[in-house]
């Protein structure tokens, strides 16, 4: 699906996130509903389980990150956040006409997480349900924060060729951790709209949802909007030789 409305990717083959996802179709989706799943599945399980310091849990929502980033990031991208998706689609690296379809899958695979914890370890068992510790404006600034920053990272290293993007997952998953250790005791650092809205939907409680739909695709957006002026201002600055990578 490569277009002028689509920017050229890092990539040796040419291939855009946009060709990815539609040479794949519906494998592309079952990676982002098999992808979200294990986000839930592994991040709120550490949390309903209870065993784990703040530390684990943080590293455990970081590891999944990447690991399935590791193992679907060439199927579908490895959104697995809508958040996700509309950031790249304001970057031109994903088509808006897919961003709902997307976004489906990944709130499906959330709330299949969710439930496969609440058949595992019983009704009384939390879900890992995000919520404000303090007002819900201070928890709605820390997401958006928070999700300014990942989708940073995301963006430099899946789509620009100068970053160093070997290791995107370990970058990714990094900056998950790092959120969920600094915005954990605050809003619970969600960083993406499915994860908060699985849990919140098999549970019943959607008092604080909106700060968890709104926080993170304002960070998103806003990521998106300044590394592509970042981006085109380095461009710039690049010498006319091509001795920059």
């Amino acid at each position: 699906m490569s277009s002028s409305n689509i920017d050229t990717p890092c990539r040796d083959d040419g291939i855009t996130t946009a060709d990815l996802a539609q040479r794949n179709g519906s494998r592309a989706y079952a990676a982002e509903f098999i992808g979200a799943f294990a986000l839930v599945f592994a991040g709120c399980g550490a949390i309903a389980i209870g065993k784990l310091p703040n530390t684990g849990v943080a590293l455990a929502f970081g590891l999944v990150i990447a690991v399935m980033i590791y193992a679907l990031g060439h199927v579908s991208g490895a959104h697995f956040n809508p958040a996700v998706s509309v950031g790249f689609a304001i970057g031109r690296h994903f088509p808006w006409t897919m961003v709902l379809t997307y976004a489906a899958f990944q709130i499906a695979g959330a709330v299949a997480g969710a439930l496969a914890l609440r058949v595992i370890l019983g009704q009384g068992a939390a879900l890992g349900v995000t919520a404000p510790t303090g007002t819900d404006l201070q928890s709605f600034a820390m997401e958006a924060i928070l999700t300014f920053f990942l989708m940073l990272v995301i963006t430099a290293v899946a789509t620009d060729c100068r970053a160093v993007g070997e290791a995107a997952a370990v970058a990714i998953g990094g900056a998950v951790a790092l959120g969920a250790l600094v915005g954990g005791p605050v809003s619970g650092a969600s960083m993406n709209p499915a994860r908060s809205l699985g849990p919140a939907l098999v549970s019943g409680d959607l008092s604080h949802i909106w700060v968890y739909l709104a926080g993170p695709l304002l960070g998103s957006v806003v990521a998106a909007i300044v590394y592509r002026w970042l981006r085109m201002g380095q461009a710039e600055s690049l010498p006319a030789t091509g001795e920059g990578r």
